[in-house]
C-alpha cells in the first residue's frame, strides 16, 4: 500500500477512472478547482496522468489494463491522508481484502465497472466515479467530486456529455 499524507483539513478531490487512454476535455474542465485528484485504474496511457497532472497532484492506482513500465510504477492500491480521514483506493471493488471500517477507512475509491455509485456502508462511503473514457455500452460518461473535511465526506457524481467530435463518443 502506498501511503501519502496533507496536512490540509479539507480538499476538494476529483475522482476519475477508466480513462483508458483518453482523456476528455471536459473531464479536464470539471476536475479544475480540485485540491487534488485520485485516477482509479485503467489509467491507458501515461499521457492521462500528465494532462491531470497539469490541474492538480495526481494519485493514481494501477487497473488491470494497465500494462507497460510506465504502468508498473502505479501501485496496486493507494491510502490517502486527509486531515482526520483516511482514504482507500483499489480499481476493482472485488480485490478489497480488508474491511475498511475496521481499517479506519472514512471511504473506498474505486473503478472498473464503469458505473457511477454512491454508497455508505458501515460508515465508510463507498465511491466510483463511473468511467470518463470511451463510452461502454449504454453506461454514462462520468467522474466525482469528494468534499473531504471535518466530520465528513460528501460526494456527487458528475456526468460529462461526450464531446461531438469525438469518435470514442
Amino acid at each position: 500500500m502506498a501511503g501519502i499524507a496533507s496536512q490540509r483539513p479539507g480538499c476538494v478531490v476529483g475522482v476519475i477512472s477508466d480513462t483508458h487512454g483518453l482523456i476528455r476535455p471536459q473531464a479536464l474542465q470539471r476536475l479544475r478547482g480540485s485540491d487534488l485528484i485520485v485516477h482509479c485504474g485503467d489509467v491507458g496511457a501515461p499521457e492521462v496522468l500528465q494532462a491531470l497532472h497539469a490541474i492538480a497532484p495526481v494519485h493514481a492506482v494501477r487497473g488491470n489494463n494497465d500494462r507497460g513500465f510506465w504502468a508498473k510504477q502505479l501501485p496496486r492500491d493507494a491510502v490517502i491522508e486527509l486531515g482526520k480521514h483516511s482514504l482507500y483506493v483499489i480499481h476493482d471493488l472485488a480485490e478489497l481484502d480488508l474491511e475498511p471500517s475496521a481499517a479506519g477507512f472514512a471511504a473506498v475509491l474505486s473503478g472498473h465497472s464503469h458505473k457511477p455509485r454512491i454508497e455508505r456502508r458501515d460508515r465508510v462511503l463507498f465511491l466510483n466515479p463511473g468511467s470518463a473514457g470511451p463510452r461502454r455500452f449504454s453506461l454514462p460518461i462520468a467522474i466525482a467530486r469528494l468534499v473531504v473535511k471535518d466530520g465528513e465526506c460528501e460526494a456527487s457524481i458528475i456526468q460529462l456529455q461526450p464531446h461531438p467530435s469525438s469518435a470514442s463518443g
